[in-house]
């Protein structure tokens, strides 16, 4: 997995909260709840605007390998990305971010060369369903865990800036 430079960012935040205090900072939730407790969750270099953020990639990632899974044929890739956008982006970006998902919609590659660089160069382009299915019942949980948490500290409803 290769790691962008807000991922390494949002890493060395966590980091130096969790060495303050591994035993009470050994969770999401109790690192987010001394966000809110010391009223720096909502900023934008917070661990817990990090934290939902990353959720927020997540479930557009599934939606978009579980429409992928259910209509590979159907719809190009750039069809599925919008609608995969729209129903869990889209709500949350202001108009700066949507205009950077517009340009970025342009370097959408073809649904077979997506595929394959899922899979592997050299492996068969067929829409891999059985492990997208695996991949969305394991971290559908999770993330459901992560909505409810900041749902419960009121942070769930945070738009890009």
């Amino acid at each position: 997995m290769v790691l962008a430079v807000g991922d390494c960012v949002f890493y060395e935040r966590l980091q130096e909260l969790y060495l303050l205090d591994p035993c009470k900072y050994s969770t999401l939730t109790e690192i987010v709840e001394k966000e809110v407790k010391d009223g720096t969750a909502r900023k934008v270099d917070s661990c817990s605007r990090a934290v939902l953020w990353l959720t927020r990639s997540m479930d557009f990632t599934i939606a978009l390998l579980q429409r992928l899974r259910e209509d590979s044929d159907q719809q190009s890739l750039a069809q599925h990305v919008e609608a995969a956008y729209n129903v869990t982006l889209k709500p949350c970006h202001g108009w700066i971010a949507s205009a950077a998902y517009k340009i970025a919609t342009k370097l959408i590659p073809e649904t077979k060369v997506f595929i394959s660089m899922l899979v592997g160069m050299d492996q068969d382009c067929a829409v891999p369903k059985d492990e997208i299915e695996k991949l969305a019942l394991l971290l559908q949980p999770l993330l459901d865990d992560v909505h409810s948490m900041m749902a419960k500290f009121r942070l769930d409803r945070l738009k890009s800036t």
